[in-house]
């Protein structure tokens, strides 16, 4: 009886910890820069290298550390439509010719008909449209083989009691950012994009565990 009591309580226990929603973005989220040698330096008269930025060395991300602006832009649009008729008609007809010199004449000039028909018609309909925009800062995580970069980042907000989470991972080809150090997420390989969020709005959008648990037992 004891266990019974404790049971409602431990349930209750349970859903009121929030756990951050799983990701299926490439892990782990940010990486620290790999040591790099380091260069001898070599003062001039009037070049410092502590006091001056190399001339032609641009700021876009190459290394494993280094970060990168990735701007969402998805914008997706599907829709499908289907529509089915089949029929099918059958008749059959039989009769019995009077019957001369047989004893009981019950069956004289009896006729059977019989007709059937079947019609089938099936219509379907789905349209599908997703817009999600908006900018983040990812980091390399590895430089792979062929110099293209590994990129995977996460950004949370808090507003409230509700949590948002905004994760994004890929393959970048350096060829492909800008100077400004900015790539457009329609130009990521193996993109991963994921928006969720937990707290209480969230919490209110999902079935119970037990309203769950019968809706798959009950056949009806």
């Amino acid at each position: 009886m004891k266990n019974l009591l404790l049971l409602p309580m431990l349930v209750a226990i349970l859903a009121a910890c929030q756990t951050v929603p799983p990701t299926n973005v490439h892990q782990p989220m940010s990486a620290r820069p790999h040591p790099r040698p380091t260069v001898v330096a070599n003062n001039g008269s009037i070049y410092q290298v502590a006091q001056s930025r190399p001339l032609f060395e641009d700021r876009r991300a190459r290394y494993v550390g280094d970060t990168i602006t990735i701007k969402i832009t998805e914008n997706t649009s599907a829709s499908m439509k289907g529509n089915t008729k089949s029929e099918r008609a059958g008749s059959i007809s039989a009769s019995v010719d009077p019957m001369v010199g047989v004893p009981g004449k019950s069956f004289s000039g009896m006729s059977l008909n019989a007709d059937s028909s079947n019609n089938f018609s099936g219509k379907g309909e789905s349209a599908s449209n997703n817009v999600f925009t908006g900018t983040m800062t990812a980091t390399v995580i590895e430089v792979l083989p062929n110099n293209n970069l590994l990129v995977s980042g996460e950004k949370q907000l808090g507003i409230g009691s509700q949590t948002e989470y905004v994760r994004v991972s890929g393959v970048v080809n350096p060829a492909f950012v800008s100077i400004a150090n900015e790539i457009d997420s329609a130009k990521i390989a193996d993109a991963r994009i994921e928006y969720k969020s937990s707290g209480s709005v969230s919490e209110s959008q999902v079935i119970g565990w037990l309203a769950r648990f019968f809706l798959s037992v009950l056949p009806f």
